[in-house]
């Protein structure tokens, strides 16, 4: 019995070691994932306060849809442009490391942003997060990190088949059509939880897409199907950034970062789980850690949502007049 437990412990143990072991190539990806997460959050702090000048300058809200002369005031606002290269910057960390190591590996790491982003907001908005506040981000980030570990431990690598990547643009195309229609009917609403939600659940394709085609170009596999990935990819890329933007309005940058690294990695996890078939084999315990803890990191951010003193205010209502650039 003792040599039948010790037989078992040695193949969990040399399974655990195959999962996690990554070589001195791959490892580059978790440095690079974390640079990334760092510029995320400076350029969502820089954006948002931008954003929030704008609005003072123009007298309008940007809560209910950006208008043309919010754009043209954003493209000479110095602080907005400087957050958008650094988000540039941001995406081509993380490309670089999701060509480096596997997507349930580095994607995760994003979420650490939020923990910059909570800390960069407050200095700036000299606004104090309360324990509610704390606890939410304390739900967030350990129900993210908590579900992808697990995620990591039980599910198995899978070729993207052309079928199965079909399957994901079919689903994109809905979840497309969805977004549209939801920013056409809401876009008056000023709700930054639309928005935000939206803009995770496309950005999780779009680093879904980002994988399969940074795949199939080192795979020498860059056929139709891909350059469809590619159109997909900045379709999504574009109408989150349009969600994004809106939602600085009527959120606080902390808010919107949570949900992009709380949302985007669960849909990219799930597409993997479900499109994928990558926890075929999971035990019945994974799939209840799953859904536990996928549950835990939406209701932080919607505790985010509600009680983060800063959530459903313009700059136009707080009145902040502290950045002049």
């Amino acid at each position: 019995m003792t040599l039948k437990l010790l037989l078992s412990a040695s193949g969990m143990t040399n399974e655990l070691a195959e999962v996690v072991s990554l070589n001195p190539v791959q490892f580059w990806g978790i440095p690079l994932a974390l640079v990334g997460a760092a510029l995320l959050s400076f350029g969502a702090q820089y954006q948002s306060r931008g954003l929030n000048k704008v609005e003072r300058i123009v007298g309008l809200s940007a809560g209910s849809g950006l208008s043309f002369r919010h754009v043209l005031s954003l493209m000479r606002r110095p602080s907005w442009l400087v957050g958008t290269v650094l988000l540039g910057l941001a995406v081509m960390f993380q490309i670089g490391s999701l060509s480096l190591a596997p997507l349930i590996v580095v994607q995760p790491i994003g979420v650490f942003a939020l923990v910059i982003t909570a800390v960069l907001n407050t200095r700036y908005s000299g606004v104090r997060l309360g324990k509610r506040v704390k606890g939410s981000i304390a739900m967030c980030v350990g129900g993210i990190m908590l579900f992808v570990f697990v995620a990591a431990f039980t599910a198995s690598d899978r070729p993207v088949t052309n079928q199965k990547l079909i399957t994901i643009l079919l689903i994109f195309a809905v979840v497309l059509a969805v977004a549209l229609v939801s920013f056409v009917l809401l876009r008056h609403k000023s709700v930054a939880l639309v928005y935000i939600v939206g803009a995770g659940v496309l950005y999780g394709f779009v680093a879904t897409f980002a994988k399969t085609v940074i795949g199939r170009f080192q795979q020498d596999q860059f056929d139709w199907l891909t350059w469809v990935c590619v159109v997909a990819l900045l379709l999504g890329a574009l109408l989150g950034m349009v969600f994004v933007q809106n939602a600085y309005s009527s959120g606080p940058p902390d808010l919107v970062i949570a949900g992009l690294t709380v949302i985007d990695p669960l849909v990219a996890v799930l597409i993997g789980i479900v499109v994928l078939n990558e926890a075929a084999g999971a035990p019945i315990w994974a799939v209840v850690v799953f859904i536990v803890t996928g549950v835990i990191a939406l209701i932080g951010v919607l505790g985010l949502a509600k009680f983060h003193p800063q959530s459903g205010h313009s700059a136009l209502e707080s009145g902040e007049s502290r950045t002049t650039s």
